[in-house]
């Protein structure tokens, strides 16, 4: 019977075992190595495809001429070719590179009219047009007709929009005039005769107790039809269609002037009349920036600027008061009337820019282009 014996080898004291390596841990840094060199050469590829038609056309055509000219000198160390031969290709293929550059760069221009047609429309300039190319090939000519199509139905949609919100505010002046007109010669009438009769009653010599009585109800009618007065005039002030805007905006400062704050008035002379919507739209955003500044910002001074530019009619009325933070979240949410002066002037294609900080006072700026000023 074969005996079996196993060896054993020990192990001399301080000779250190060679640590046993898991079985997956250098799987492991292989593949996150792996998958780095893999983004890395991703985000390579990302950056070269994205890079301009011209500088791929024109690094596509440098390989080949260096593939050409190394064939060349293969060539030529093999066989002995003349050097001529080498410089005449060389020449032949910088003549082709070049010409293949301004081949591209020709044929691309009318994509580069497109972008810069969109990039003008973006910013707001929408009568941009996309101008005939002559080198422009048959799909990019479709392209631009296309554009240009989609570019004057736009504009005749925003049209039927200036002439909807006219008639809207045409439509809302209108009523504004029949209400104030009403108050001023029905309801303030009556209330003027009553206090007529009550001062009659009162000159006629009535006992001293009904006197008591009756002074305080004379009084409080008084209060009541110049209230009626004031709201007539704030609903549809006459000089604003009578006279025009900067005498409207006069007018608004002499009354909104008080002890503690006093309300200038700045319009450039002269100043022809602008159609009546605009006019209109900017005394609302006069009358309520002015409101707002007396009732929330304790102002000591209020101005109400009008400019004309070649461009656009604008409107500034700043004040010195408390202001506010005009970035907070929500803030124009909390305020009707911010949101009422925006969409006023939106109405007639203007822009409103309101500033303000606190402790710096408020600017509030309306702007409508001139072919509707």
């Amino acid at each position: 019977m074969a005996a079996i014996h196993e060896t054993v080898r020990a192990v001399p004291a301080g000779e250190a075992r060679a640590p046993e390596r898991a079985p997956g841990r250098g799987r492991a840094a292989g593949t996150r190595f792996g998958g780095g060199r893999r983004r890395l050469v991703n985000r390579l590829a990302t950056r070269v495809l994205r890079t301009p038609l011209t500088v791929k056309l024109l690094g596509a055509n440098l390989l080949i001429a260096a593939a050409a000219l190394g064939a060349a000198l293969t060539i030529e160390r093999r066989d002995g070719a003349h050097p001529e031969l080498l410089w005449l290709l060389a020449g032949a293929l910088a003549v082709a590179l070049v010409g293949n550059v301004m081949l591209v760069t020709v044929a691309l221009r009318p994509l580069r009219t497109l972008i810069d047609a969109a990039e003008r429309v973006r910013a707001g300039e929408l009568e941009t047009r996309v101008s005939p190319s002559r080198v422009a090939d048959r799909e990019l000519v479709r392209l631009g007709s296309t554009m240009n199509s989609l570019l004057d139905e736009l504009g005749a949609e925003r049209e039927r929009l200036r002439e909807l919100a006219a008639e809207v505010i045409s439509a809302g002046d209108t009523e504004r005039e029949r209400i104030a007109r009403e108050l001023h010669d029905s309801t303030a009438q009556r209330v003027a005769a009553l206090v007529l009769h009550l001062g009659a009653v009162l000159n006629d010599g009535a006992n001293e107790r009904l006197r008591e009585r009756l002074a305080p109800a004379k009084q409080l009618a008084d209060d009541v039809l110049e209230e009626l007065r004031t709201l007539a005039h704030v609903m549809h002030p006459r000089v604003l269609h009578d006279l025009g805007l900067p005498h409207a905006l006069d007018a608004l400062a002499r009354e909104t002037t008080t002890a503690g704050c006093v309300v200038e008035a700045d319009v450039e002379a002269p100043l022809s009349r602008l159609p009546i919507e605009v006019e209109s739209v900017f005394y609302r955003v006069a009358q309520e920036a002015v409101s707002n500044a007396l009732r929330h910002g304790q102002p000591t001074t209020v101005r109400v600027l009008l400019r004309r530019s070649p461009a656009a009619t604008t409107l500034i009325v700043e004040d010195d008061g408390r202001g506010f933070d005009s970035t907070a979240p929500q803030r124009e949410r909390e305020h009707l009337g911010m949101f009422t002066m925006r969409e006023r002037v939106a109405l007639v294609d203007g822009s409103l820019e309101i500033t303000s900080a606190p402790g710096e006072g408020t600017l509030v700026r309306a702007s409508v282009p001139l072919r509707r000023a």
